[in-house]
């Protein structure tokens, strides 16, 4: 139930943070969860980090640092554009959401199987969120027919294909490798983004992207768990 509700969180904060920021930067920065994993696993998990996932987890942050810094426009103690401070920091309050949602997988599915596991907490996030949305007084209908295809295929291939793949994965792997894994979303992300919605990308940004995805090359070295189970 607490990896439910911790998924329904990260669906409602990032999701809120795409009205306000650029689809790249929120990307880059709801997937920052290996800061905070570093630090949940090492008080939660008992995990001792190795000196490469560490330093991995400080290149993410830095690469997210900058990455709220170019968006923003800070100059010197100035912001000048606060919208995109508050959707950066709406997608950082999405990654912490999921930083809680892969500690807690990563605890059960040591002894739960993956059909089961995801069974409960997807079902239990989908309910929180119709919860959520009827006191909202969302409307349900009304919506383009090429709304609904793309609500069936996000349902499709980022949760039932994508999310299966990273709950699967923490059986296998240390937490903070699976977190820093996902940190290769922007790069799909901020593609799609310049073809459909012409949104370029500073240069400022490049920089933080690429220590990003620097972080996840030497992590991925020390990503396997001290003793992998069978099954």
């Amino acid at each position: 139930m607490m990896g439910g509700l911790f998924l329904s969180l990260h669906f409602s904060f990032w999701i809120s943070s795409l009205k306000f920021t650029s689809v790249a930067s929120s990307v880059v920065l709801v997937t920052t969860n290996p800061v905070f994993i570093g630090i949940f696993s090492y008080f939660f998990l008992r995990e001792k980090q190795p000196r490469e996932l560490v330093f991995g987890i400080i290149l993410s942050f830095l690469g997210s640092f900058i990455l709220a810094i170019g968006d923003s426009g800070i100059q010197g103690l100035t912001i000048k554009n606060s919208s995109y401070l508050i959707g950066d920091l709406l997608a950082v309050s999405g990654a912490v959401m999921a930083s809680g949602y892969l500690i807690i997988g990563s605890m059960l599915r040591k002894d739960i199987d993956i059909l089961p596991y995801t069974s409960l907490v997807y079902t239990f996030s989908a309910l929180l969120l119709l919860i959520t949305s009827v006191c909202l007084r969302i409307p349900f209908a009304g919506y383009s027919p090429t709304s609904y295809m793309y609500l069936l295929l996000l349902a499709i291939i980022p949760q039932l294909i994508g999310h299966t793949a990273f709950n699967w994965a923490l059986k296998h792997l240390r937490t903070n490798m699976v977190a820093i894994t996902i940190l290769g979303e922007p790069i799909g992300a901020s593609i799609l983004a310049y073809l459909i919605f012409r949104e370029s990308i500073k240069p400022i940004q490049s920089v933080g992207i690429t220590l990003i995805f620097f972080a996840i090359f030497i992590s991925s070295k020390k990503g396997k768990r001290p003793s992998l189970s069978k099954s």
